[in-house]
């Protein structure tokens, strides 16, 4: 049995990567993966750097590609009409969220990809359960959990098993003389908390990539076409506002989504 870490490089997941350095959960993991999806804030790439120099097991990075240019690209159908492909849960104007492919295809696929490599299993068929994937979700977010339909595959939720919190997870590093892990989560994510926003929003370089990545969806959402043809403008807060222009006070405890709807437990850990 292959015991992989599931690595979000936030919180919960760090905190879990280190207790299993520590021998406080057991066994030792094989190893670490982190999904990129090349759109998380720079200060998550740093810790990641350091926290792999920490750990004494391996850290592997997988990728399926850049999803801030992903969600620009405009592709031709077999039909002749344009259309760009929803990856983000972005809110359109008048219609809802847009739809939302990004966790799946830019996290699950890639990882489980590189555990299948790991496992040595080859071709499609795997009845064997011979991968637990430990998932960083912790006790306050217990409604994340999920089970695996993969017979190969079995997610184990390691802080939950133990009654941890995310506040508890930062009280043991700081227990443990470790810095406070940055939020892990897509810069541009619709489900952040006005808490994150105003954080995103005091840095200056972060913040101004998400305003232009906005102004370009909503560009590029005008390229679809025939039955892909959104009838609305995606925006990135619910409100309908440019991002720039929300004030997110007036949105405090009172947003309809947050992490606690993502799809498959692997955002924001």
């Amino acid at each position: 049995m292959k015991h992989i870490i599931s690595l979000g490089a936030g919180v919960q997941s760090s905190t879990m990567a280190l207790m299993a350095a520590h021998g406080e959960i057991t066994p030792m993991p094989e190893c670490a993966i982190f999904a990129d999806t090349h759109a998380e804030p720079a200060e998550v790439y740093e810790w990641l750097k350091w926290l792999t120099e920490k750990l004494p097991f391996p850290v592997y990075t997988v990728s399926d590609g850049n999803l801030t240019e992903d969600c620009m690209e405009v592709k031709t159908a077999k039909a002749g009409h344009k259309y760009t492909r929803a990856l983000i849960p972005a809110f359109v104007s008048g219609h809802g969220i847009f739809g939302r492919k990004c966790t799946a295809d830019y996290k699950v696929v890639p990882l489980r990809r590189k555990a299948r490599q790991i496992a040595g299993i080859y071709g499609k068929q795997c009845k064997e359960l011979v991968v637990t994937q430990w998932l960083g979700i912790s006790l306050d977010e217990i409604q994340r959990m999920k089970v695996s339909l993969e017979p190969w595959l079995y997610m184990r939720h390691p802080l939950i098993d133990i009654g941890m919190t995310r506040q508890d997870c930062l009280e043991w590093m700081t227990k443990n003389g470790y810095p406070e892990p940055p939020r892990s989560a897509c810069k541009f994510c619709p489900f952040h908390s006005s808490d994150e926003w105003r954080r995103l929003k005091a840095m200056p370089a972060e913040w101004q990539e998400i305003v232009q990545f906005e102004k370009d969806l909503q560009v590029a959402a005008l390229q679809n076409e025939g039955p892909a043809q959104m009838k609305g403008t995606p925006y990135l807060h619910e409100s309908w506002k440019p991002i720039d222009e929300v004030d997110f006070k007036d949105y405090d405890d009172q947003l309809s989504f947050s992490f606690n709807d993502e799809c498959v437990g692997m955002c924001g850990v």
